[in-house]
């Protein structure tokens, strides 16, 4: 009992079992409603079940160790039965610094509190320097002391875990590279991919060509439970029907000229999976209606096979057509089409979320310095203002070309508006504001921003090629050319 009083633990009484601490099992109190869960171990019996009872009383469910060994055992069984652990420095066999030091490695988020009867400076601060959340010296008054220093470790883990768990949270919407924004549209496309990940029924993506639509599969592949298995995808508009056809379902050997081989379809090898149907659009009839029959039936028979198998894919289809509006002109199978269009991802275009334009240059700085080895240069804000007042029809995938190709090009560490391609033109002065109709420009200024605007999508659509963008406009080459020059001309005198 000396040393229960000792420490300053008045909950230690006479009725205190003296059987050896092997392992106190049986946790104290409600260990539904308990505080915390804590591990104390001493070599001490009286000391240990006196820290064990206050914790008790305070709450808390304790559970009693006498040797180091015991308590890594029983962290070995279950990592998640303590959530602090407070031991005396010295025992026999291994010391409380032992502990500390495997205990730490192996299980960082359980604070570790020392107590002792022999402190000094030194031995503080080698307890901190290998990871101690706090060290008490002995004797120790559970009420000032011991309760407030394990309701801090407690309050610290919360901390660390909470802060962990928004690193998985941050991490899983990383996931969707290229999906970067702050805007409504995009917060409201990452909402659905969620609600998609969690469920398994077949998801129709649509968006113009650059916005993303394969960035929205993986995620919701990588989100949901078939992350584990195989994600295939494959272009339906890069194959003729037959190749199509035995790239989908396989064929059997002698199928065809040249099939010299059996060959598994992508529906086998993405079983378990998700299978990603790009350009879904673009299906002929023959193969919407072989399509169709396996969303049906869950069976594909391979090209040239009397026997079908049974395939469990999740199929995630993508288009950048008005699916409806071919179905209403009959290119596209209405019954297959209610099969894709279970659950729809809308991605908008780039010139509908100007606003994320400078989050996307900065994710693709970083992205493609790395890949460059190169420091990460900063952007000119004319080069900014020139990339936000573009139409982008290429959408996310045209802006980040014209990143990877400015940093090609710059050479220091600031990117500035020579290196942006023809047709972007960066104001060296901001326009004035407009504020309301009495601040109508005259004729002539107007309609030169517009040829210059004009003559801009003109060049990017054409990927920079000026006899291209000639043909586009409808205009004989040398006199776009001089088009061009006058362009110029205005600019340089609009900047004067």
């Amino acid at each position: 009992m000396e040393l229960a009083r000792r420490c300053g633990l008045k909950s230690a009484e006479p009725r205190v079992s003296m059987t050896p601490l092997a392992s106190s099992p049986a946790p104290r109190g409600n260990q539904e409603a308990s505080l915390g869960r804590i591990f104390v171990v001493d070599d001490e019996p009286l000391l240990c079940r006196a820290v064990a009872r206050a914790l008790d009383a305070a709450g808390f469910t304790a559970r009693t160790f006498d040797a180091a060994d015991a308590v890594a055992a029983a962290l070995e069984e279950n990592p998640a039965a303590a959530d602090v652990l407070i031991t005396d420095v010295f025992m026999p066999g291994k010391t409380g610094f032992d502990l500390l030091t495997e205990v730490h490695a192996r299980y960082p988020n359980i604070p570790i509190v020392l107590m002792t009867g022999q402190a000094t400076v030194t031995a503080a601060v080698e307890a901190i320097r290998l990871g101690a959340y706090d060290y008490l010296v002995k004797p120790i008054d559970a009420k000032n002391t011991l309760i407030p220093a394990v309701r801090r470790a407690l309050q610290h883990r919360r901390l660390v875990e909470r802060n962990r768990f928004l690193e998985r949270q941050l991490d899983a919407s990383s996931r969707v590279q290229g999906l970067v924004g702050e805007s409504a549209q995009i917060r409201n496309v990452c909402s659905i991919i969620s609600a998609a990940a969690a469920s398994d029924v077949t998801v129709l993506v649509l968006g113009e060509s650059g916005t993303g639509k394969e960035l929205v599969a993986r995620a919701i592949h990588e989100q949901s439970p078939r992350s584990g298995q195989s994600f295939v995808d494959i272009n339906c508009a890069a194959l003729t029907d037959s190749l199509l056809e035995s790239e989908l379902f396989g064929h059997v050997r002698g199928a065809f000229t040249g099939a010299t081989s059996a060959r598994r379809g992508l529906f086998e090898t993405a079983n378990g999976g998700t299978l990603f149907l790009d350009e879904v659009g673009e299906l002929s009839a023959t193969t919407q209606a072989r399509l169709l029959r396996v969303l049906q039936e869950g069976m594909v028979r391979p090209v040239g096979s009397s026997e079908s198998k049974a395939v469990d894919v999740r199929i995630i289809a993508a288009t950048n057509r008005n699916l409806a509006q071919e179905v209403r002109v009959g290119r596209f199978r209405q019954d297959l089409f209610y099969r894709l269009n279970v659950l729809t991802v809308e991605m908008p275009p780039l010139r509908e979320r100007f606003g994320d334009i400078p989050l996307l240059v900065e994710h693709f700085l970083t992205k493609h310095s790395a890949r460059l080895r190169r420091p990460k240069p900063r952007v000119d804000p004319r080069v900014l203002d020139a990339l936000s007042q573009f139409d982008w029809p290429g959408n996310v995938r045209e802006l980040e070309n014209t990143i990877e190709r400015t940093l090609v090009l710059s050479r220091d560490d600031l990117i500035g508006p020579d290196v942006l391609p023809p047709g972007f033109h960066a104001p060296s002065t901001p326009e004035p504001p407009r504020t309301g109709p009495t601040e109508l420009l005259p004729m002539t200024v107007a309609r030169d921003r517009f040829v210059r605007s004009y003559a801009r999508r003109l060049l990017t659509a054409a990927g920079g090629n000026v006899n291209e963008a000639a043909r586009i406009a409808g205009m004989d080459a040398s006199n776009f050319r001089r088009l061009l020059k006058r362009i110029d001309a205005v600019n340089t005198t609009d900047a004067d």
